[in-house]
C-alpha cells in the first residue's frame, strides 16, 4: 500500500533555527493545474528565514498572510509522481525544478513530497543533478528578472514604476555587490554572458571563486570601500541592499542605474541630482523563464555554486549555516539520499 504520510519540516512558532521541526504530515494531493513531486533537493533562501522569524523585516503592509504550522521552502528539484488531469507538458517520471508559488509563503518545499503548480516548473537540465538544480530557481530567476527580462506585468510592492532591465553588452560596466552569494554569483555570470565588464564586490576569500566565474575586477570590501574605488559604472546590482546601499549611487555615471535586490533607503533628491535611477522588482515564479535559463545551465554557461548541503531532517543546521554568513553560492537540503 502507498504511504499516505510523509516527513516535512514545519514551524509551529516563530524564532531561530531551533523552531524548525521534522514532522510526520499528510501527503499532499495535486489540485487542478498541479503535479505531485517526489522532492530530491530543496534550495534554502532568505524568505525561508524571514518566514521563520515571522516576517519581522518586511513592512507590515507587504507581509503575505499564512497560518501556523507552516512548511517553508520554495525552491525544489524532484521527480513527477502524479499529474492532474488538466496538466500538459509533464508526465510521470519527469525530472523537474521550480520556484513554487512565489511571492507567497505557501511553497511548502521542505518536504518529501510537494504539490507544485505546473506553470512554476521546467524540466530539469539533464547536465546538472538535483542538488544543483534546487539551488537555481529563486536566485537565478531574481538575477534574470532584474537584469535580463522581467517577464511579468505585476506591480512591485516596493515601487510605483515598472522595473526595466538595462541593456547589457560589451560596452556596459556592471558592479555586483554581494557577488559570492546566491543572487550575486548568478548576476555576475548573466552579465558576463551578455558581454559586460563586471566588477565583483565580496570579501577577500571569494576572489578566486569569482574570477573563475568571470569577474573582470574584484574589490574586497573588507579592505577598501567600493564607492571610493570605482566610478563611471553603468549598472550596480546590489544583492545585499539595506540601509547602506545608497553609497553605491556615487559609483554610477549619469544615466546609470542601481538595482537593489533587497529594499534600501534612497533619497529621491540625491538620485535626481546624480541623474541616476534606482529600480527593483520582486521575483516571481515563472516556469517558462526557468526553461530558458535551464538551457544555459545545461550548456554550462551558467554554473550553480553549492556552499553546503544538509539532509532535510537537519534543516536547522542549514539555517544556522545561513546565519553565519559569507555564503558561497547556495545552501541546499537533500530529501533523497
Amino acid at each position: 500500500m502507498p504511504t499516505h504520510t510523509m516527513k516535512a519540516v514545519r514551524l509551529h512558532e516563530h524564532g531561530g533555527p531551533e523552531v524548525l521541526r521534522y514532522d510526520e504530515v499528510p501527503m499532499p494531493e495535486p489540485g487542478p493545474g498541479e503535479v505531485l513531486l517526489r522532492v530530491h533537493a530543496v534550495g534554502v533562501n532568505p524568505p525561508d528565514w524571514y518566514l521563520r522569524d515571522g516576517l519581522s523585516n518586511l513592512p507590515p503592509e507587504t507581509r503575505p498572510a499564512f497560518d501556523l504550522p507552516v512548511t517553508p521552502g520554495t525552491d525544489v528539484s524532484g521527480v513527477v509522481e502524479a499529474v492532474a488531469a488538466d496538466v500538459e507538458g509533464f508526465a510521470m517520471g519527469d525530472e523537474v525544478f521550480g520556484l513554487l508559488r512565489f511571492p507567497g509563503f505557501d511553497g511548502r518545499a521542505y518536504a518529501e513530497h510537494v504539490a507544485a503548480p505546473a506553470s512554476d516548473l521546467a524540466h530539469k537540465p539533464a547536465g546538472i543533478d538535483h542538488v544543483h538544480a534546487a539551488g537555481a530557481p529563486m536566485s537565478l530567476l531574481t538575477a534574470w528578472q532584474f537584469l535580463i527580462d522581467l517577464g511579468h506585468d505585476h506591480p512591485s510592492p516596493f515601487q510605483a514604476a515598472r522595473h526595466r532591465p538595462v541593456a547589457l553588452g560589451p560596452d556596459t560596466t556592471v558592479l555586483v555587490n554581494g557577488a559570492a552569494g546566491g543572487v550575486g554569483h548568478f548576476a555576475l555570470q548573466l552579465a558576463k554572458w551578455k558581454g559586460a565588464h563586471v566588477t565583483a564586490v565580496a570579501s577577500g576569500g571569494h576572489e578566486a571563486f569569482l574570477r573563475e566565474l568571470g569577474a573582470d575586477e574584484f574589490i574586497d570590501y573588507t579592505r577598501r570601500r567600493p564607492e571610493e574605488a570605482v566610478s563611471g559604472v553603468d549598472l550596480v546590482l546590489d544583492a545585499v541592499g539595506g540601509p547602506h546601499s545608497s553609497r553605491f549611487l556615487r559609483t554610477l555615471k549619469r544615466g546609470g542605474a542601481l538595482f537593489p535586490v533587497f529594499f534600501g533607503d534612497y533619497d529621491d533628491e540625491e538620485t535626481a541630482r546624480l541623474g541616476v535611477t534606482v529600480s527593483g522588482t520582486q521575483v516571481r515564479s515563472n516556469g517558462a523563464q526557468l526553461a530558458e535559463v535551464g538551457r544555459l545551465l545545461d550548456a554550462g554557461t551558467i554554473r550553480v555554486a553549492i556552499d553546503s548541503t544538509f539532509p532535510l531532517a537537519d534543516a536547522r543546521a542549514a539555517h544556522e549555516r545561513a546565519a553565519r554568513g559569507h555564503i558561497r553560492g547556495k545552501i541546499v537540503l537533500t530529501a533523497v539520499e
